[in-house]
């Protein structure tokens, strides 16, 4: 394979964690990072996507930004993307779906461009068009600036290929993966999740402090690209477990998320490092050792139930945790910010709103407890 020269990569994030994504971009060595609106970007080069793939916890997809032109009429989109070397990047044998965006544009009408960029894609380069196609070409005509890109993920990145099992309004691995970060976890202190569901922010926790990569057991996009080499991505995948002495605790009053949670530890190579219990919140006891984090994404009216049900269980919660969990950290996702008030507990104000299930939901964190 020939080495291209470098163009910009665009990591999605969850809105309101863009600023997270860039540090945790910056902390994997992808130099100058940068926060964009939606996500973040860097230059380099194909390796580049490949191991943002693999190692990014909390980007939501990896797009490669592979080209872009100036087009201000069909006929010139058409013409320049027959131009357009789609061979350096695309497999004829490998379907294509193609999705148009228009902004500020002469060219206005989405369907219209999509017609003329898939047709030129056909009878230029003899590309399959599929609505299903597994190659994603997203194109984005902004203030007459085509912009190519290719989803070298495919599907999201919360999927990270171990996980089987989910229980009810689950949060994403992503989603997850960059809470712990806000709450200052970086895989050296200890992780508890009273009401874990299936699991993930104890797997998450852990997989951070064994230094598994998230991508490690799934499949991508980019590896039906032109560009893929299948030799440099074996090597680079190929990741030895840190060893550590931590342990992270997952506990719920519902068995069958207890079993899930295993389960999920297990395919994901964690299971010697979690241990999960079916207890309730109230009978929640520190575990041995130095303190930690306690996390988690508790039931919350517009998710689970009625709201004005869940007072006495977020105060009788917050009490627990205010007389147990001394030198704690603490860290709540709810979407009633009443429900976090109820807990009586010292939350720093909380951030923005951050998208999940339909819904908008806060993360509220507090400093160690004392």
């Amino acid at each position: 394979m020939n080495t291209p020269a470098p163009f910009e990569i665009f990591m999605v994030a969850t809105p309101g964690f863009e600023s997270a994504l860039c540090a945790e971009a910056l902390e994997n060595g992808f130099d100058g990072a940068t926060v964009t609106q939606g996500g973040v970007t860097f230059t380099g080069t194909w390796p580049d996507v490949w191991r943002a793939n693999l190692q990014m916890r909390g980007a939501t997809r990896i797009l490669a930004r592979v080209g872009t032109f100036m087009a201000f009429h069909l006929a010139q989109l058409d013409k320049r993307s027959r131009k357009f070397p789609w061979g350096d990047i695309l497999r004829p044998d490998i379907p294509i779906r193609v999705e148009v965006t228009c902004t500020k544009s002469k060219i206005y009408h989405a369907g219209a461009a999509s017609q003329r960029i898939e047709t030129a894609l056909r009878e230029s380069f003899g590309a399959t068009i599929a609505a299903d196609g597994p190659i994603s070409l997203k194109v984005r005509i902004d203030d007459d600036r085509v912009t190519l890109s290719v989803d070298t993920s495919g599907e999201s990145l919360h999927k990270r290929g171990h996980k089987e099992a989910v229980g009810k309004a689950p949060i994403r691995e992503t989603l997850a993966a960059l809470c712990l970060r806000q709450c200052g976890y970086s895989g050296i202190e200890p992780v508890v999740d009273p009401m874990c569901g299936s699991g993930t922010f104890i797997i998450e926790a852990a997989e951070i402090a064994a230094g598994l990569f998230p991508g490690r057991t799934r499949h991508f996009a980019f590896e039906q690209l032109a560009t893929f080499a299948p030799a440099a991505w074996a090597a680079m995948r190929q990741s030895t477990p840190r060893p550590t002495s931590l342990h992270f605790y997952g506990s719920d009053r519902d068995a069958g998320a207890v079993r899930m949670s295993r389960d999920n530890a297990e395919r994901a190579g964690v299971s010697d490092l979690t241990t999960f219990e079916n207890l309730s919140a109230s009978d929640l006891q520190p575990p041995p050792g130095p303190p930690g984090l306690v996390i988690c994404n508790p039931p919350y009216g517009g998710r689970i139930g009625n709201p004005k049900l869940l007072f006495g269980l977020y105060a009788s919660f917050g009490q627990t945790l205010s007389a147990r969990f001394k030198g704690w950290r603490i860290g709540i996702i709810t979407s009633e910010p009443p429900l976090a008030k109820a807990m009586g507990l010292p939350f720093k104000p909380k951030g923005a709103p951050i998208p999940h299930g339909g819904l908008k939901v806060w993360l509220f964190q507090t400093d160690k407890l004392r």
